[in-house]
């Protein structure tokens, strides 16, 4: 169980904006709200496909930099 230790004088505002903050960053908030609903296989199929598609975006826009043309393909 995830949690956050108030520290002395803080508003329960700041720390309820941290605790969502470490869900968040866990992915625990996305797998609630997920898993709130039963999900076919075919939504879960799309789903799994519409993040890799957003991952090797990412991915190939980083790996890819610009490329060279030589000399020799250039003729």
């Amino acid at each position: 169980m995830r949690g956050v230790t108030m520290k002395k004088g803080e508003p329960v505002d700041r720390a309820l904006k941290r605790l969502k903050t470490k869900l968040d960053s866990e992915g625990i908030l996305e797998e609630m709200r997920r898993r709130r609903a039963f999900e076919t296989p075919t939504e879960r199929k799309q789903r799994k496909l519409r993040s890799a598609s957003k991952r090797n975006k990412i991915r190939w826009r980083y790996t890819s930099g610009p490329v060279a043309v030589s000399a020799d393909s250039a003729e």
